[in-house]
């Protein structure tokens, strides 16, 4: 069964006015727009455009009515839920700094912040479900930016000489401030110390060393001796976080963190205990069917350290890049090791026609042109910028035309969670 579905973006202010509206082949509404969200999470649920062909208005009222039909008897009888959460994402401005628990994790949160009686809606909850959350990205801009995961130790090491080399050739050189950097660098566990002080003491107003410390950073990151560094691109973000957030201690986390570009095409996936941002472009993100974030910066919302630095994964690791695996003809899928979710791009171009088999049920979203989609006993022809939900019975689809597919399902049940 082919159901036809919608949404409203959502308009965070940090969203784009123009990309989404752009990607969809309508015009915009003069509003930032930041997510078009394309699942059944009840935050905004997508609505079914003929809601009687299934009885009711939007996927998360279906779902829970009738959940074999929608889901297919397995995922019916494990939790009758939709496990994905398909998302289109346009940042014209820099995301919070965030993290997302691991599924033990969720589940005990969720389960101590249920007894101790916080409301679900509350500013300083923490987990508002007992899901996990891991989520990919894939840039449909030229270019997409973000920040992901804690850089190698020997970069860091390169930053920290930059900033020093900045500061003496500075008019007024100001080594204290970076000596205190230094120090809280040069401890047995360097980056959960760094992060702990910057953002204890750095949130508390104007006055403590870690706002010292990130003005002076700001400043020098903006120096010709930066500017031509081989960090050059960390530095320019610095002095545009510190545009839209001034003072704040993300600003020099930003510098322990990976500065990813992404080209058109290419994909980060975000496990549990990854520290990152978006920073701005347009992508298709899909992710675990979960509203549990932990942030840690760039952000007037609750932060709530212990809790952050609980769930932070304090490895340095090489940006997470996400290669896609050629399934088939025109076909590409984006798999990552968690059963919750598979992103397939598929593009039949001049071929008659490239297919996608399917375990579960799906979710397609059409860019750039119209697409033909036939599986075992349906089929739906989806315009540019619609999206279509399709049931499991339907197997294998077949995808025809000169847009692009961008399918979520569900992973491999072998896939480690």
């Amino acid at each position: 069964m082919f159901v036809a579905i919608g949404n409203t973006p959502r308009d965070y202010a940090w969203g784009s006015i123009s990309a989404i509206a752009e990607f969809r082949g309508v015009a915009p509404s003069g509003a930032p727009e930041a997510e078009l969200w394309l699942g059944a999470h009840a935050g905004s649920p997508a609505t079914v455009a003929d809601a009687a062909s299934v009885g009711h208005a939007d996927l998360a009222e279906w779902i829970a009515a009738e959940p074999e039909p929608a889901l297919g008897p397995a995922l019916a009888a494990h939790g009758a839920r939709l496990p994905f959460l398909l998302k289109l994402l346009a940042a014209a401005e820099p995301l919070s700094l965030q993290a997302h628990p691991t599924p033990e994790q969720a589940r005990a949160g969720f389960a101590r912040e249920e007894a101790e009686g916080i409301p679900v809606t509350a500013y300083d909850r923490n987990y508002r479900d007992a899901f996990h959350k891991p989520e990919l990205i894939v840039a449909v801009s030229d270019t997409f930016d973000a920040l992901s995961g804690f850089r190698p130790l020997d970069e860091l090491t390169g930053v920290l000489a930059t900033l020093r080399a900045a500061d003496a050739a500075d008019a007024a050189p100001e080594p204290g401030a970076l000596d205190l950097l230094a120090a809280h660098l040069d401890t047995a566990d360097p980056l959960r110390d760094t992060v702990e002080w910057l953002l204890r003491d750095g949130r508390g107003g104007d006055t403590g060393e870690a706002a010292w410390v990130t003005e002076r950073v700001t400043t020098l990151a903006a120096s010709e001796v930066a500017r031509r560094s081989p960090y050059a691109l960390s530095f320019e973000t610095v002095g545009a976080l510190a545009d839209v957030y001034p003072g704040d201690p993300g600003i020099v986390i930003s510098l322990l963190l990976n500065r990813v570009r992404l080209r058109r095409g290419e994909a980060l996936y975000l496990a549990a205990g990854n520290i990152h941002a978006y920073l701005a472009g347009l992508g298709i993100e899909l992710m675990a069917a979960s509203d549990n974030v932990l942030r840690g910066g760039l952000t007037p919302k609750h932060i709530d350290v212990t809790e952050l630095l609980d769930v932070l994964d304090f490895t340095p690791i090489a940006p997470p890049r996400l290669e896609p695996e050629e399934v088939g003809r025109g076909v590409v899928a984006f798999r990552p090791d968690v059963p919750d979710f598979v992103l397939y791009r598929a593009e039949p171009g001049a071929a008659d026609a490239a297919r996608v088999a399917l375990d579960g049920p799906a979710i397609v979203l059409a860019e750039a042109g119209a697409i033909r989609l036939a599986g075992s006993s349906g089929e739906a022809s989806v315009a540019r910028g619609e999206a279509v939900y399709v049931t499991p019975e339907e197997g294998e689809l077949e995808v025809a035309g000169d847009g692009i597919a961008w399918i979520a399902t569900t992973g491999s049940p072998a896939a480690s969670a």
